[in-house]
């Protein structure tokens, strides 16, 4: 080992799934990407981290809710454009062409070609930090989708995607909550 930049550090760490976040206010939808999330329990409650410069933000701490759209990897050009583009420029849905469909609990629309969306209701935010901490309040799966692959994000401009996957279900029996199996 040898010593390294501190600044550089948070690029080992932040490798979370990319998301496309939806919200919806006054008859806006909007859709920002974020990759600074993090799941803290199997309710599940996740924190996602952005601030007051976004506009999503500002939506999602007014209305209480939004959606977790989980792209796939065939999707991360869109992903990343969508996060460079403010959605008072655009409409970011028609220019994007992201497909969308109304969800059951919230106002902020899934997004249908990602592989997965979890509709959420803001249950606190963590003002110092700049943290929203969400509760799921229903999923939606995707079964139709080749490319099953998540989008990471390093944190410096590369992304990966999910690679080999191991099944140790057996030893982990004990712990794996019920219903928690993906598709």
């Amino acid at each position: 080992m040898k010593k390294g930049d501190i600044r550089r550090a948070f690029t080992y760490l932040e490798s979370g799934s990319v998301l496309l976040v939806t919200s919806h206010d006054e008859g806006k939808d909007n859709v920002m990407t974020i990759s600074w999330q993090m799941v803290m329990d199997f309710i599940p409650h996740i924190a996602l981290s952005t601030g007051k410069w976004n506009e999503s933000f500002k939506t999602i701490l007014k209305t209480k809710e939004c959606c977790l759209n989980i792209p796939g990897f065939d999707m991360i050009e869109k992903a990343v454009e969508i996060g460079v583009v403010h959605g008072s420029e655009c409409d970011k849905f028609e220019r994007f062409d992201l497909p969308k469909q109304e969800a059951e609990k919230v106002k902020a629309p899934i997004i249908q070609n990602c592989l997965a969306a979890i509709e959420c209701k803001l249950e606190d935010y963590v003002e110092d930090h700049g943290l929203l901490i969400l509760k799921g309040v229903q999923l939606w799966e995707n079964p139709e989708p080749t490319e099953r692959r998540v989008i990471h994000a390093n944190g410096d401009g590369t992304f990966f995607a999910d690679g080999e996957f191991r099944n140790l279900r057996e030893q982990m029996k004990k712990w794996v909550p019920k219903g928690s199996i993906r598709l």
